[in-house]
């Protein structure tokens, strides 16, 4: 029914850029939050960046400045364009959208791996 697929994920050296995509269907993408988490090996999952519905976002301090994400509502896709890449980066990274008014409604992607190395 309601379904999220990632896509971007791969292999970069330290420095380098990664553009990962989800595109949504079964949902109204327009009114739901849309967010990034990231889960490396033997951590717990971390929100990466969310975006509203009105296109407020948020970022953790570790992507600060280095990460964007972004929102094309006609393509029901969010994208995370990641720069400056660096091997703490490494991680399956998921898509996850959030109901608005009901927060405990979610759902997720599959996950796409990351995996900065040289």
């Amino acid at each position: 029914q309601v379904h999220l697929v990632e896509a971007g994920g791969g292999l970069v050296q330290p420095g380098g850029s990664l553009r990962l995509s989800c595109t949504a269907s079964g949902i109204i993408f327009s009114g739901w939050d849309m967010n990034w988490y990231r889960q490396a090996p033997g951590k717990q999952r971390e929100l990466v960046a969310g975006i509203s519905p009105g296109s407020i976002t948020n970022y953790a301090d570790s992507v600060k400045g280095r990460f964007t994400i972004a929102r094309d509502n006609a393509k029901k896709t969010v994208f995370l364009q990641m720069n400056s890449l660096k091997p703490e980066d490494t991680a399956v990274y998921y898509c996850n959208a959030r109901g608005v008014h009901i927060t405990t409604l979610s759902y997720w992607g599959q996950g796409t791996q990351v995996t900065v190395s040289s």
